[in-house]
């Protein structure tokens, strides 16, 4: 399986390329989804890397994806600048799942 990045910026690219993961850098809704339906037919994509910056222009979507498909797995990243997520993101996120307060 093979792992592949879309990015915002030509820094997260760079260095995931380093790493020898490929990738592409895009900046609207419809390119993401463009992107994302190719991947989606390319029984070789194991895991999709996305900054937290494209994740956000198409929530809903990663949400359905990662409901309704075993893979590609989508791993939200921070880019460059640091996460825009609030530091206590996780307690959230499992507020969210099972209504369990920590």
């Amino acid at each position: 399986m093979k792992t592949y990045l879309i990015s915002d910026n030509i820094d997260t690219l760079v260095g995931l390329k380093i790493a020898g993961i490929p990738g592409t850098v895009v900046h609207t809704r419809e390119e993401v989804l463009k992107i994302m339906e190719d991947l989606s037919k390319e029984k070789n994509i194991g895991i999709i890397v996305i900054t937290e910056k494209i994740g956000s222009l198409i929530k809903e979507e990663m949400k359905t994806i990662k409901l309704s498909k075993y893979l590609p797995l989508i791993i939200e990243i921070p880019d460059r600048h640091g996460s825009s997520k609030e530091t206590d993101w996780i307690v959230s996120y499992i507020k969210e799942a099972i209504g369990l307060k920590i």
